[in-house]
């Protein structure tokens, strides 16, 4: 996995929460929803059956436990997931926790216009939440900031 370089553009829209054994979890730059991308940690991945019997399986663990995290720390209705690749063709997975109450309920969170946090603050406090989520798992190496040769690329 050394090799890995994340997308320009999902470096531009999140901030890094950690690594799982298989994928990079990231935080959308999205205040209305608690929002998710895992992103394999691997060359030339873009769709799904470009990974390993072995590393989809894990993969679908990992979609688990995201959404696992999500339902305990919010109060959601659904958690919604999907593998969209067309702005970004670095295989990423959304998972996105829903309320019947949300601005997009029940169309799809993903074809709207994203509302960014405007308090860098707040965001990162977002980030520090989902860090203790999943280490309390005890299955996250946190990354407090994109570090990665992608970054460069902006």
């Amino acid at each position: 996995m050394s090799d890995f370089v994340l997308n320009p553009r999902l470096v531009t829209a999140t901030l890094p929460v950690g690594d799982l054994t298989l994928c990079r979890v990231l935080l959308m730059d999205d205040t209305r929803y608690p929002w998710l991308l895992l992103v394999p940690r691997l060359t030339d991945v873009e769709e799904l059956w470009d990974l390993t019997p072995a590393d989809r399986t894990l993969l679908i663990e990992e979609i688990a436990t995201a959404a696992e995290v999500i339902r305990d720390m919010f109060d959601v209705s659904r958690i919604n997931s999907a593998d969209i690749g067309n702005r970004a063709p670095q295989m990423h997975i959304h998972v996105v926790g829903r309320t019947t109450s949300d601005a997009a309920w029940p169309k799809v969170v993903w074809s709207r216009p994203y509302e960014h946090w405007s308090d860098e603050t707040a965001f990162r406090d977002r980030q520090r939440l989902f860090q203790e989520a999943f280490r309390e798992r005890a299955i996250l190496s946190p990354i407090e900031d994109h570090t990665d040769p992608g970054v460069a690329k902006l």
